[in-house]
């Protein structure tokens, strides 16, 4: 899942995921917040379900179970830079926090400041009156000047849960792109995949699922060597994200030479025209030479598409589209075929 709000739409689930971790007991960090955040967007389907059956047996949830939330449905994070996003994170709450203490402390020798002015009024004692005029001066400009600290804190503190949120993201797309294609890589595809499964469908629609494979790549390595096979996959990468620029459809380094598309909410004629347009920008493409612009290689692709079919699962999708893959592979390559 990209996270594609507005900074309106942003401030707005802030304000809400601030809310919602309140109203738990799992400690205020980076983990919480990203798993709230989503929650408040609506956008993770998985992690809505599974947060509704968990609050059904543990109304304020657990660092535990958030933290079991956040591995199986936000992400993966690598632990080194999650201790980093927890570190500046603690660091920033403890920031706020005695900026918070500092004034409390202010307000209440800001009170008893007035508590006296109010006893000097009361007794119409006009020497005790004008010392506790001025004191009650002096102590207005402290408390406003601790005012003023404490709200420069609270927004350096929204800039950085903003500044934190980013690392997050960055975090969270390192562990699901592929690097070499920066599409979605397998453990990226089988999260969007089970979201995918869980939306609903209306009547004249299905899932569909299209898987690709570079024929005769092995060919490609050993006449070209590996850097141009790299550069085959990433080539391919890229026609793959330019015909598909709608978010709803992902795209994914399947697994070594195989790419997959994920189509919600689509049909077999879309998806089979989506799969052709691959193809034939696929045989299109020619890799040059980058010293002397020759053309050195054209490469195509075959393809397999399959939509859910009811009482399907994940692996039940997967290996339809992937038999028709196959049978294309089969009946002479740089073709599509439909399971």
């Amino acid at each position: 899942m990209r996270y594609t709000e507005t900074k309106e739409q942003s401030a707005e689930l802030l304000r809400k995921t601030l809310a919602l971790l309140g109203q738990h007991d799992a400690c205020f960090n980076p983990v919480s917040f990203a798993v709230w955040y989503e929650f408040a967007a609506g956008t993770n389907a998985g992690l809505t379900q599974a947060i509704g059956q968990a609050t059904q047996t543990e109304p304020r949830l657990s660092d535990a179970s958030v933290i079991r939330l956040y591995q199986e449905f936000v992400a993966d994070v690598d632990q080194v830079v999650i201790q980093q996003i927890a570190k500046q994170f603690q660091l920033m709450m403890a920031g706020v926090a005695d900026s918070a203490q500092q004034t409390g402390h202010q307000a209440g020798s800001f009170g008893e400041t007035l508590s006296g002015l109010s006893t000097a009024l009361q007794r119409n004692d006009a020497a005790a009156l004008s010392s506790q005029v001025a004191e009650t001066l002096a102590s207005t400009a402290q408390m406003q000047a601790s005012v003023q600290v404490l709200h420069q804190q609270v927004n350096a503190s929204r800039q950085e849960i903003e500044k934190l949120q980013s690392d997050l993201v960055r975090a969270r797309n390192d562990a699901t792109l592929d690097p070499l294609t920066q599409v979605l890589n397998r453990k990226g595809f089988d999260r969007q995949l089970a979201s995918m499964l869980q939306q609903p469908l209306g009547s004249d629609s299905a899932h569909c699922l299209l898987m690709f494979d570079i024929d005769h790549f092995k060919q490609v390595n050993d006449t070209h060597g590996h850097v141009m096979g790299d550069r085959v996959i990433q080539a391919v990468g890229e026609v793959l994200r330019s015909c598909v620029p709608d978010k709803a459809h992902s795209v994914a380094r399947f697994g070594g030479e195989e790419f997959a598309i994920l189509m919600p909410s689509s049909t077999l004629k879309q998806s089979m025209a989506m799969a052709e347009s691959v193809r034939q920008r696929t045989k299109a493409m020619k890799l040059r030479d980058r010293r002397t612009q020759e053309v050195v290689l054209t490469i195509s692709i075959s393809g397999g598409v399959a939509s859910m079919l009811p009482g399907d699962d994940a692996q039940d999708l997967i290996a339809r589209a992937d038999g028709a893959l196959y049978k294309s592979k089969q009946t002479g390559r740089d073709r599509v075929t439909c399971a």
